[in-house]
């Protein structure tokens, strides 16, 4: 097993993305932490690593904050005593308005998952990794990272924003062994996908079928991508494999982005 002995936070651990990648690293070997604010869909992604025979630790954690996120990382070396892999996963669509439109309200919330929320994972889980001289930091962005999307201007400028923080993260850590990296998925089905192709549907006077076809389209392949095809990434980029990766913004979806 690629991961074995390892210990993993991944945060919004309880569906879609999050659940996916947590199951990769548990069948590679490792003990994952699972944050997320929905206790009772943690306790599902639990059940399935029980399931598999993995090892994992649920902790309700809002990761806006500071004291959720603090908590999470004492209890986790409470438990493992040590932390190996940072996976930065949580994030909300944020809403679906032209920017006069969006109040502040909705823009502060956006920023505070998508940018404050990895911020404040990172600042308590690297000491842990300096003190140990090696690790991996693995933030799930989006293509929203590259490119506009349309009424979507807090989601997109706090995706945008992660690829700053990453790349200044992996030349900070560089001189401890720790690799910092982003994976920017691209439209990946499940239900928050069919939710963001409702909404912005109806945004644009479009059907949801109309919206499918058009978010397909823009892919070579003519496909959405799926969580495990992240987790894969993830699982990738969080082995002995990847050791010589870091800084980079990977992109994982079919072909939407080509750089």
């Amino acid at each position: 097993m690629e991961l074995k002995d390892k210990v993993a936070i991944v945060t919004g651990a309880s569906q879609g993305i999050g659940r996916a990648i947590s199951i990769a690293l548990a069948k590679e070997g490792a003990s994952v932490v699972l944050a997320s604010r929905n206790e009772a869909k943690l306790e599902e992604t639990a059940q399935i690593i029980k399931s598999n025979g993995g090892t994992s630790l649920k902790i309700r954690t809002d990761v806006s904050r500071e004291a959720e996120v603090k908590n999470m990382v004492q209890k986790t070396l409470e438990t493992f005593r040590t932390i190996d892999i940072l996976v930065n996963n949580s994030g909300i669509a944020g809403p679906t308005a032209r920017c006069e439109d969006v109040t502040l309200e909705e823009w502060e919330e956006t920023m505070a998952v998508n940018l404050r929320g990895p911020f404040l994972c990172c600042k308590y889980v690297i000491p842990t990794l300096k003190a140990k001289k090696s690790g991996r930091i693995i933030h799930i962005g989006s293509i929203s990272s590259k490119r506009p999307l349309q009424n979507r201007t807090p989601y997109t400028t706090s995706k945008m924003g992660l690829i700053g923080f990453n790349r200044t993260l992996a030349v900070e850590l560089g001189p401890f062994n720790i690799t910092v990296n982003l994976i920017c998925p691209g439209a990946t089905a499940g239900e928050r996908l069919d939710n963001v192709m409702t909404t912005m549907g109806k945004a644009l006077g479009k059907s949801y079928e109309e919206m499918a076809a058009a978010f397909k389209a823009l892919s070579p392949l003519d496909r959405f991508v799926n969580a495990e095809d992240i987790a894969n990434m993830v699982v990738y980029l969080a082995s002995d494999k990847a050791k010589n990766i870091t800084g980079q913004d990977i992109n994982v979806c079919a072909g939407i982005i080509m750089y």
